[in-house]
């Protein structure tokens, strides 16, 4: 299970580009991941079919808000 579920891209939240996983993008592809690299980017992972791609990395000096995979149980 990704610990990012949905990534917002932008300095005001209302006019942010949303990124969620499970999202339909790119066509009829769907994205997977969503995941935060050691040097402190931001991945967001596609699949079409069995192939799984990356789509957009975004750099930390970017305005992004994340928000977390939460499982209660």
């Amino acid at each position: 299970m990704a610990l990012i579920r949905k990534i917002s891209i932008g300095p005001d939240y209302k006019t942010a580009m949303h990124y969620s996983v499970g999202q339909i993008v790119y066509g009829d592809n769907r994205i997977v991941d969503i995941y935060e690299t050691t040097e402190g980017n931001y991945v967001i992972m596609i699949e079409k079919g069995d192939e799984v791609k990356q789509w957009k990395t975004f750099n930390k000096n970017v305005a992004i808000s994340t928000e977390d995979n939460i499982d209660f149980d």
